[in-house]
This record gives structure tokens, C-alpha cells and sequence, in this order.
């Protein structure tokens, strides 16, 4: 199939090219044309494990192409995918579709036959009815563009496996002809045997949200028994292999640490409790709201667990190394970043902070311009007096503590994502603190 995929960020972008591997041809718009002759020239702008490699290959075959010029796509596609941003609202709580339509308004006037709009966003119940009405009374096509929500399920770090190879397709239909061009585009991920939900758009709608959120909640209720074992000195991994065990719970993304962030987590939650409470769901928004508050005070509990890392040393004139900047492993991602918020917090306390990430120092360094940071893992540690581990990148999970320990004054490490095999950094010389875990 010709298909079209509007708007070039962390979602648009690894799309495209899963959909030019599918073998499909795609063409991927963008405002921004600094951006677009990038991609054109088979370089990545953003971090995604294996995106670089997928892109340069089919910008090279021809099979993807990127464009600022929209009715280019339009002529161009009898699909469309809409992957632009919906950051969260002004009132905090609530998706901003001004991006979406915009898109629809920019390239419904230009759709003169027979297509199909495929919404990828993460929107607000009821905007596919919006979306669908407008599209009808600006394309010439009229009520023949069809209008389909078809939400992501993408893990940042892994947006192109999860687009080739995904666990589950949605789609929120109300013509068969939609149905039809969505099982076509994903011809041959059905084939392999992935399962396809055909819904109604409400309920394709609500499942990205209910499905983000109940990761949220996953989150922060281990966090809240990673305090409960840090005040009655259990083992919160432990509990975590006990649980996991049950396949009614599952371990998967329960893990203690600093909470969650990036471009969808936070912002679901949010707008999904938002959801709640607008629906007359108020024991729901109650539940919903729990998650968040804890989410939102995992720097404080950093912050103290460093307080007694650093015993009788005040973080003030502290000179502390933080490896992580990206919100999680895998991708140049610092939207939202608990490692960002925890760097920013520590320097707000008086420490000199230096940061060093495998991939997001540069996108760090735009956001958080008031750090230093290192792209040397040896380096980021000299004449440090505390290293606080906060991106559970594997680079860190696999380095020596044995060359590492002689670069800070004293080889004393927080392990704020409990990651880390412990014993082996104190056999090497290292005082270790984790979350939820016991002993030093």
C-alpha cells in the first residue's frame, strides 16, 4: 500500500519506517524542514534501538521518503496515519489534540478520492467522532474518507519492535470499509498471528489510556512497598519475585526506582484520572489520583535516601555524579525524566551535579542547560563524592567497579533503580544504598 504517516517524532518516526519494513511505501510529513532533509538522508534524529539502521535503509531503497509538503502525501497515499503530538492541556490534566486537528484540517482539503485516516494520537473519548465530522465537511471526497483510531502500544526504547511485532492491534471502527483498510495495512503482522481488536472508537479511545495507566498504578504501588521495606528493613526485590510469580500479578514493569516518566506514562495518567472525574467515576479518579501522588513524590524519597547515603556530609557542597538523563534505557527520550527532576533537585540542594547518559546527554543538555554533564563513564566520576544510579541503562549494569572505584573521593553509590548486583560493587570497595533493600 501508499501510505502516508503525518508528523515525524517519536512515534511518527519509528512508524514510518516499520511500515516501509512491512513493504509498504511511505511517506512521513513534518513542519519542520531541517528535520526532513535529515531523514531524507537516512539520519536518525531521535534514539530508538534499531531505528537508525531501518531508517537508513529504506530512505536509501526509496521505499521512504519525507516531506513538508502535505498535499504531496495527500496525492501521494490512499492511507493516512496521524502520529502527531498531544501534550497534555494547559489545566494539567486533560490532551491537547490542536496538533491533530491540524493535521486534519491541513490535509482533508487536498483528500479528492476514496482513503482511510488512521489516528495513532492518544486523545480524549469522543475525538474520532470530531475528527470524522470534519474530515466529511472539508475533504472533497466528503463521507468516503473514513476515519479509523488505531492507538500505539509503543515502549520507548523499543518503538520499531513493538511496531513490527506488537502484542496487540486495536481499532476503533463504524464502517467495515475501515476495518478493511486497517487488516490491509497490517496485513502481515495479522498474519503472523498477532491479535486485532475491532471496536467501536470509544473503546479503541479509552484502551491506550486504561492500558498506560494500569502500568502507572503497577509502578507506583511497588514504589509504595519499596517504602515500606526501606521502614521495616525487608527486601523489596524479594517481594518483587514473590508477586511476580503469580500470574494474575506478573513482574513485568514492576520495578522499584524513581517512578516513571516520558512523553505518554505521565501524561495518561493525568488525563485518564482527568477522564474519570469528568465521567462520574469518583472512586476511580480516587484510586487513579493515589497512583500519581506517589509517582510525584519518588524525588523527595531519592532525596532522603541520598540524605543518608551521605551520612554526617550535607548534600550542600556535595560534588555528585548522576548516570542516567533519558526517563529509561533505550532511548534519547527526557521528557518528564525522573533522573532529569532528581539532577535538578540535588543542584537545587547545593550539590554540584555532573550527568552522564549513554544516548541523551544532547536532548539533557536543551532541557536541563544548568547541569554538567560527561559523555565519558570513567570521567563523569572524577572528584565525585556520591554516584546516583537513576536510568537503569544496561552500560551501568555491566560496568567494573573494580576501575571505576578508584576515580571518586569515597566509592559511594545509590542505586535508585535497584538494578544493580550489589554484592559485586562492594566486593570491589563500594558502599551501596538501593531502594527497598537492606544493608550497605
Amino acid at each position: 500500500m501508499r501510505v502516508s504517516v503525518i508528523g515525524c517524532g517519536h512515534l511518527g518516526i519509528p512508524h514510518a519506517a516499520a511500515m516501509a519494513e512491512l513493504g509498504h511505501e511511505v511517506i512521513g510529513v513534518d513542519v519542520d524542514q531541517a528535520k526532513v532533509d535529515r531523514l531524507n538522508s537516512g539520519q536518525c534524529p531521535i534514539y530508538e534501538t534499531g531505528l537508525p539502521q531501518l531508517l537508513a535503509t529504506h530512505t536509501a531503497s526509496g521505499r521512504l521518503k519525507f516531506t513538508t509538503d502535505i498535499r504531496e502525501a495527500a496525492d501521494f497515499a490512499d492511507l493516512h496515519f496521524i502520529g502527531v503530538g498531544t501534550p497534555i492541556d494547559a489545566d494539567g490534566r486533560s490532551y491537547d489534540t490542536a496538533q491533530v486537528f491540524g493535521a486534519i484540517r491541513q490535509l482533508t482539503p487536498h483528500l479528492n478520492r476514496p482513503c482511510t485516516i488512521v489516528g495513532k494520537s492518544t486523545v480524549t473519548v469522543g475525538t474520532t467522532a470530531q475528527v470524522t465530522a470534519l474530515a466529511h465537511r472539508l475533504a472533497p471526497a466528503g463521507a468516503r474518507v473514513e476515519v479509523v483510531w488505531n492507538p500505539e502500544f509503543l515502549r520507548e526504547g523499543h518503538a520499531v519492535e513493538d511496531t513490527l511485532r506488537p502484542d496487540r492491534l486495536i481499532a476503533g471502527v463504524t464502517t467495515a470499509e475501515g476495518e478493511k483498510a486497517i487488516r490491509a495495512v497490517y496485513a502481515g503482522i495479522i498474519d503472523a498471528g498477532v491479535p486485532i481488536f475491532v471496536t467501536d472508537p470509544q473503546t479503541a479511545e479509552l484502551a491506550k489510556g486504561a492500558a498506560n495507566t494500569f502500568l502507572g498504578l503497577k509502578i507506583s504501588y511497588i514504589n509504595a512497598v519499596a517504602d515500606m521495606c526501606e521502614a521495616a528493613g525487608g527486601d523489596v526485590s524479594q517481594i518483587v519475585d514473590i508477586l511476580g510469580i503469580d500470574p494474575r500479578i506478573g513482574a513485568g514493569g514492576m520495578r522499584p526506582g524513581i517512578g516513571y516518566g516520558g512523553g505518554c506514562l505521565p501524561k495518561d495518567v493525568r488525563a485518564f484520572t482527568a477522564s474519570a472525574r469528568q465521567l462520574g467515576a469518583d472512586q476511580a479518579a480516587t484510586l487513579l489520583r493515589a497512583a500519581e501522588v506517589i509517582n510525584e513524590q519518588r524525588t523527595g524519597v531519592a532525596l532522603g535516601l541520598i540524605t543518608r547515603a551521605l551520612g554526617d556530609r550535607p548534600i550542600k557542597g556535595s560534588r555528585v555524579t548522576v548516570w542516567g538523563a533519558a526517563f529509561k534505557p533505550g532511548t534519547n527520550d527526557v521528557r518528564e525524566s525522573p533522573a532529569l527532576a532528581l539532577a535538578h533537585a540535588l543542584q537545587q540542594a547545593g550539590a554540584t551535579v555532573t550527568v552522564h547518559d549513554p544516548q541523551a546527554v544532547a536532548t539533557a543538555m536543551i532541557r536541563n542547560p544548568e547541569l554538567d554533564y560527561s559523555n565519558d563513564l570513567p570521567t563523569s566520576l572524577d572528584g565525585a563524592d556520591l554516584v546516583v544510579l537513576a536510568t537503569e541503562w544496561p552500560e551501568y549494569q555491566t560496568a567494573d567497579p573494580h576501575a571505576l572505584a578508584g576515580r571518586p573521593h569515597t566509592p559511594l553509590l545509590v542505586d535508585c533503580r535497584t538494578t544493580l548486583d550489589a554484592e559485586t560493587w562492594r566486593e570491589a570497595g563500594w558502599t551501596v544504598h538501593q531502594l527497598g533493600r537492606p544493608g550497605k
